[in-house]
């Protein structure tokens, strides 16, 4: 069963998954965490060096197994990788290295923000860097305490607001709602 085709996922993670079409093979819904049946914002924390790993409260909630099969399943538990060409230069970026690097322009982002927080043009440039370059988690992790920009991410990423995973200060809700009552949803 491919995840992807008519399940109507959101957001939540989708700047995140990628299913690799080599590894077609049927998936047990009850088994993973899926952004558009449970909050994977709220599951996984996503750190500086690029790499994602279960949250606290999906230790506490007993779903580590469920977390690291979404992550296997996914291609996020992947480390980070150099390919270098000839000459010695990186020519691909890994998804670990991608995500180090989104992080380390929200966080100047960020920083920028901090120094100007009434900038509201800045505001505005940091949200269409932010759908530009996607990786909506990290975004939302490194604005972590700026209700305002979390709350405008959330908007700014189609299906999120929507998917009722984030209260109106962009703090994660769990277990999520499962607005759609898909079958297995609501774990996290």
């Amino acid at each position: 069963m491919n995840i992807l085709k008519g399940d109507g996922i959101t957001s939540c993670l989708l700047a995140s998954i990628a299913i690799q079409p080599s590894r077609q093979q049927d998936v047990l819904f009850a088994n993973l965490l899926l952004p558009d049946r449970d909050n994977t914002f709220a599951a996984f924390d996503y750190l500086p060096d690029g790499t994602i790993e279960p949250s606290q409260l999906t230790v506490e909630t007993g779903l580590q197994a469920e977390a690291q099969a979404t992550l296997e399943l996914t291609g996020l538990h992947k480390a980070a990788m150099y390919t270098p060409d000839i000459n010695g230069k990186q020519v691909a970026l890994d998804r670990v290295s991608q995500r180090m690097n989104i992080w380390l322009i929200a966080d100047e982002a960020r920083t920028d923000l901090e120094n100007s927080p009434k900038n509201q043009p800045l505001r505005d440039w940091i949200l269409r860097n932010a759908i530009a370059t996607g990786y909506f988690s990290v975004w939302m992790t490194v604005f972590s305490h700026d209700p305002d920009m979390r709350s405008r991410l959330i908007n700014v990423f189609p299906g999120t607001r929507e998917s009722r995973c984030f209260d109106l200060n962009g703090n994660p809700i769990s277990p999520a709602p499962n607005p759609d009552q898909l079958d297995d949803g609501g774990k996290i």
